[in-house]
């Protein structure tokens, strides 16, 4: 089980990037429209004015039902060990496990 604290900083995290969604995304088509750099710069600086943690690359992906943030499966939204666990347990349909 993750730490509390680390679980709350990325649900913060998550709320924060999805308040700065459209901040960030006028910007960034700007940039591609203006031909002089001085002015790009300009627009860079308003991308740098928001948090750092309103970024997207700052979100990292955790297991549904522990938070641990490595071995994560897309599809399932579970940590390796987990979906092991459940596949075996016959608690995901569609999830065929294998023995070698």
């Amino acid at each position: 089980m993750a730490r509390k604290g680390l679980i709350q900083r990325e649900k913060k995290r998550q709320k924060l990037e999805q308040k700065y969604h459209l901040i960030r995304r006028s910007p960034k088509k700007e940039i591609g429209k203006v031909p002089l750099l001085s002015e790009k710069w300009k627009i860079h600086g308003k991308l740098q004015s928001p948090p750092r943690n309103s970024a997207p690359t700052r979100l990292h992906r955790r297991c549904f039902s522990t938070g641990r943030p490595r071995a994560n499966y897309r599809d399932f939204g579970l940590s390796g060990h987990i979906l092991r666990e459940m596949v075996h347990a016959c608690l995901l349909p569609g999830a065929t496990r294998s023995s070698w």
